[in-house]
């Protein structure tokens, strides 16, 4: 229920979030109109200014457009992959409507510049990269770095042990069901490069291919890494689209 949220999010954002995943999985496909404003403020129990506002955000993003005297309608999907992050929980959801494939499975290896940025002790790290696809194109080629307590946790998780394994699952859903504090936060830059030769490879690009490079830094509930993120996404199959607010005192 949009209404009853525990966290410190407005409703418009959490009634936002519902509407556009449902519209990822194929619930509003085929030229379907969605709900009125009436519809969706009496199922989730907000008012219709909630209700205006999440589909403000959402025709901002492309998710929708509006024909007045018709309704409110999902975009038609075209080749770029659109999504909006304004939370831990909005990249959780890429499971939803993407898949991921193995091309590293997760082990363990020495990596000084990754254990600096997870703040270890010690150089080894668990280390696993993948491929990410909207339908059947690759969008992005993702490696990951895990504290070695975190890494062991995945350590029998199929889906990440094997080369060429393929799911719909998200590390950092994953580990948020498994860690004892779960993921708060992450920090984030975003950064242009051209691509190498084995990057344009999985891709499917030429080397020197302009790509949008966004590393995460993860952080359970105290403060701890937990996972390192470092992505090489392909801007002409990928858009990337964040909200920006001005603080209320």
């Amino acid at each position: 229920m949009a209404a009853s949220t525990s966290r410190r999010e407005s409703n418009y954002i959490v009634l936002a979030r519902e509407v556009r995943n449902e519209i990822l999985q194929g619930r509003y496909a085929d030229g379907r109109r969605l709900p009125t404003e009436a519809e969706l403020a009496e199922r989730h129990r907000v008012s219709r200014q909630t209700v205006r506002r999440a589909f403000h955000d959402l025709v901002a993003e492309g998710m929708v457009y509006r024909i007045p005297g018709r309704g409110t309608f999902a975009t038609p999907k075209g080749g770029t992959y659109i999504r909006q992050f304004g939370s831990v929980e909005d990249l959780m959801s890429l499971s939803v409507d993407t898949r991921m494939d193995i091309t590293v499975p997760l082990h363990r290896q020495v990596d000084v510049g990754a254990a600096s940025r997870l703040r270890l002790s010690s150089d080894l790290v668990y280390n696993l990269a993948f491929r990410r696809l909207h339908d059947t194109t690759p969008f992005c080629l993702t490696t990951v770095f895990l504290p070695p307590a975190v890494g062991l946790t995945l350590a029998s998780v199929p889906e990440l042990t094997a080369e060429g394994a393929t799911s719909d699952v998200t590390v950092i859903g994953l580990l948020d069901s498994r860690l004892e504090a779960p993921i708060a936060e992450a920090d984030q830059s975003i950064t242009a490069t051209p691509a190498d030769t084995s990057t344009a490879q999985q891709l499917g690009c030429a080397a020197g291919h302009p790509l949008l490079r966004i590393d995460r830094l993860y952080f359970d509930t105290a403060g701890r890494p937990v996972e390192l993120a470092i992505s090489y996404f392909l801007p002409e199959h990928y858009s990337y689209r964040t909200n920006l607010r001005r603080s209320v005192t």
